[in-house]
């Protein structure tokens, strides 16, 4: 089974942008299909692939701070390749 995931990560203290940088990085690492935007970041895969590099990551992330948000979205199907039709 294929998801989509939509992340919106905000550390809510002043040092918020090494720990953004930090956790996309290590998306891009994961291997999984990644799509960056300037207000989220998408996450393309397998349930299990997905959801394993996302328990590690999240949890590394909360972690290394001290106060933060993480919105997330899932979608159960792979939507990497949609394109708008208007």
């Amino acid at each position: 089974m294929n998801i989509s995931v939509e992340l919106t990560f905000s550390p809510l203290q002043d040092d918020f942008e090494i720990h953004i940088i930090n956790f996309i990085k290590k998306l891009r690492d994961s291997g999984l299909t990644i799509l960056e935007n300037p207000l989220s970041t998408q996450v393309f895969g397998s349930y299990d692939e997905v959801m394993n590099v996302l328990n590690t990551e999240i949890k590394t992330s909360f972690e290394l701070m001290d106060k933060g948000l993480l919105y997330m979205k899932i979608v159960k199907s792979d939507r990497s390749e949609y394109e708008p039709h208007f």
